[in-house]
């Protein structure tokens, strides 16, 4: 099993959705977050209003996946959120030792 964090730019969230869902993953969890990388203090657009910031809002899925797809959602993920633009963000992809549904007990790849 493969974990996959993903920080991508919160206007792209909707497409990013999409195309995981067409290539098979099940479910994820996104948060609002904020942080930093090369753009540090660069102005941006968000919402339409232009300003400049050290921190720039980001939206961060975590994805819990079989081996065999994480390949698959790190290109979905790729093609839907960039915008060849500076601040496109970033993708982390781990190992994922086991998961546990605490509804049934299943675990390992069942339970995701």
């Amino acid at each position: 099993m493969k974990f996959i964090i993903a920080i991508i730019k919160p206007f792209k969230l909707d497409d990013v959705r999409d195309a995981l869902t067409e290539v098979g993953v099940a479910g994820m969890t996104v948060s609002e977050v904020k942080g930093f990388g090369r753009q540090k203090g660069q102005t941006e657009v968000y919402r339409g209003a232009e300003y400049t910031t050290n921190m720039v809002p980001k939206v961060k899925l975590e994805i819990a996946c079989d081996s065999a797809l994480a390949a698959q959602a790190v290109e979905a993920i790729q093609s839907a959120a960039g915008t060849e633009s500076i601040g496109d963000g970033k993708i982390f992809v781990m190992e994922l030792e086991n998961a546990v549904r605490i509804r049934t007990g299943e675990t390992g790849d069942t339970a995701i």
